[in-house]
């Protein structure tokens, strides 16, 4: 479907999808997935990455194992990836230069510094 007009914020988007032109129509497309394909999604600069493709990474510090990324998030101050450790809890990991060492989705691993996160001897 087309877009044809966009409204509201970058966190609550309203559109208007050609060929939808009353509350009925929209109301039929309520929880429908919005998606694009990636050939048509817009190029990304150098240090940027789609959260589906950070979704899965093992998350290292230097050799140790810290968990696995389950999703990225939205703080009111940065977006954070969601680490689900083998332990069971979750570590949130903030999306800052001091925080990620090395991205490397084609390996499927990011690496973490610790001791920034306040967490050096916890492994």
């Amino acid at each position: 479907m087309e877009i044809v007009r966009r409204a509201g914020t970058e966190q609550r988007p309203i559109v208007r999808l050609a060929g939808v032109d009353d509350r009925e129509g929209a109301d039929a497309l309520r929880g429908m997935a919005l998606t694009v394909a990636a050939v048509q999604a817009p190029a990304l600069k150098q240090g940027e990455w789609w959260a589906h493709e950070l979704e899965g990474c093992a998350v290292v510090d230097g050799e140790h194992l810290i968990g696995t990324v389950g999703r990225m998030i939205e703080l009111p101050s940065c977006e954070a990836l969601e680490v689900q450790r083998e332990q069971g809890d979750v570590l949130l990991v903030p999306m800052v230069k001091g925080a990620i060492r090395r991205v490397a989705v084609d390996e499927g691993r990011i690496e973490v510094d610790m001791g920034f996160l306040g967490e050096g001897g916890k492994r």
